[in-house]
């Protein structure tokens, strides 16, 4: 492309950083929009300008001229989408219905990032998720406004983006949450069934697609996908480590072919391999000394004086036996006295005389406990089940290596009195990570915190502990689902 003025939306995430590179460095003129919802500074590139800001007010944020638009600042994640339908929607469709407005009106090109997801199955991945409805039907916008108004537009679709400054955490991408395992010496988490399939493609593969896409493409179809497919299993396996099995989520696609053929008769050839990509990894990383594989739990009850949230955690325990769980709980009743066989992997540490006034001691008698414990075990994360008073208890015995996540499962923080909202603000605002199922719930833990970060890291635990959150709030919705038959 002869140089001109480029917007890239998204600029600061993995695949819009590696564009941003890429245009610069062929002497065009770069600005990046990026809410910075899943973007980081860390991805900022010399050279480019950056401004803050959602898609939606792109005609605000950018008054210059523009030559082309590269719309890749979207809501990106499939099975993440079940839980943060609101979000996902307020990202994915006024920000991408401004974009086409800004892109019509002042005449420039635009370039569509648009989802394989909807390819999977034979088309019926289309319907799978949130995140794949939204991107399947803002193609269809995107084609109409070529249609209606003469929008100059093409529509890529990336397979599988693997590479450096992926994320790691409940926006990880597979390839990135193995390879911070792997580092940190923990077994690799394999979704069941583990046959599904991928065309893994390598980010600067990516890139050089979009950049022919830009020059040449025209209308739809433009699929950017490695020529080889590796099912999660064949994925794991190049690693040649410990796994362990998670199960299937919501979502989740089987197959997802690529048709690169648009792409390849632009000139696009695929130069990375996955296999060579991990290998290279390996040889060059060196793993961090072997870790416990452990977990510290909170809460305030648990069986057999539960409700759906607790035996959801205990139908992940059970689902894994690699996996030693510590639970720091209350008697809370005489009922609460009666031992469970649960697993050989799940350890009961009950606090308090059999009262339901129990819970008031949990803060303090439980944190003496985890303190105990955390003298003899070391551990890959600490978890309260809700932001209550095992949460407190977690605060009150938190060990400086040991990360917390804390999440709300059932519970609904709105109905929760004014004067218990000081308490929450110190348990959620010194955790290092919090997740809630209901989207609206997320929002009122960031509002009593605004040093909390739904999408901070917690570190070494990190890609571990997204995993058996995501397979936790599965068991969840099934608890709830029969509850409901």
């Amino acid at each position: 492309m002869e140089q001109q003025t480029v917007v890239v939306t998204g600029g600061a995430g993995f695949i819009g950083s590696h564009l941003c590179e890429r245009l610069v460095a062929d002497g065009h003129r770069v600005i990046s929009l990026d809410n910075y919802f899943t973007g980081s500074v860390d991805n900022h590139v010399a050279g480019v300008e950056y401004r803050e800001g959602h898609t939606k007010d792109i005609a605000t944020h950018v008054p210059e001229a523009v030559d082309i638009v590269f719309h890749l600042g979207e809501y990106a994640r499939t099975e993440k989408s079940f839980e943060d339908i609101e979000v996902a929607w307020d990202l994915n469709k006024p920000g991408t219905f401004a974009v086409l407005e800004f892109a019509r009106r002042r005449d420039c090109k635009l370039v569509y990032a648009g989802s394989s997801t909807k390819f999977a199955d034979g088309g019926d991945g289309r319907d799978q998720s949130p995140y794949a409805w939204m991107k399947a039907t803002n193609t269809e916008l995107v084609k109409n406004y070529g249609e209606w108004f003469g929008l100059n537009y093409a529509i890529a679709y990336f397979y599988n983006a693997y590479g450096p400054r992926e994320l790691t955490g409940s926006f990880g991408t597979v390839v990135g949450i193995y390879n911070q395992l792997y580092q940190n010496n923990q077994p690799l988490s394999i979704t069941a069934p583990g046959t599904q399939s991928r065309n893994f493609t390598h980010v600067s593969d990516i890139v050089a697609g979009l950049v022919l896409v830009a020059e040449h493409g025209q209308g739809d179809g433009y699929g950017i996908g490695a020529d080889q497919s590796f099912s999660i299993a064949e994925l794991a396996a190049l690693y040649d480590c410990p796994t362990v099995s998670l199960p299937a989520r919501a979502g989740t696609r089987m197959q997802a072919g690529v048709d690169n053929t648009k792409v390849k008769a632009l000139g696009w050839r695929q130069q990375h391999r996955l296999d060579t990509y991990v290998s290279e990894y390996i040889a060059n990383t060196p793993q961090l000394p072997a870790h416990e594989q452990r977990v510290l739990v909170f809460t305030t009850t648990f069986v057999p004086d539960a409700g759906p949230a607790e035996w959801a955690l205990v139908d992940l325990m059970q689902a894994l036996p690699e996996v030693q769980f510590d639970v720091i709980t209350t008697v809370f009743s005489e009922q609460g006295r009666t031992p469970t066989d649960l697993g050989d992997n799940i350890h009961i540490h009950r606090v308090g005389k059999g009262s339901v006034f129990d819970k008031y001691w949990l803060p303090l008698s439980g944190a003496r406990v985890a303190r105990q414990l955390q003298a003899k075990h070391s551990y890959i994360f600490a978890w309260s089940l809700f932001a209550s008073y095992g949460a407190l208890a977690a605060q009150l015995s938190r060990h400086t290596d040991v990360p917390l996540l804390v999440t709300l499962a059932d519970q609904r923080l709105r109905s929760i009195p004014w004067y218990l909202r000081f308490v929450l603000r110190f348990i959620l605002g010194d955790a290092d990570q919090i997740h809630a199922d209901d989207t609206r719930e997320a929002k009122t833990a960031i509002s009593l915190s605004k040093r909390t970060k739904l999408v901070r890291s917690i570190g070494r635990g990190d890609a571990f502990a997204s995993q058996l959150r995501f397979a936790y709030s599965n068991f969840l919705r099934q608890r709830f689902d029969n509850k409901k038959k």
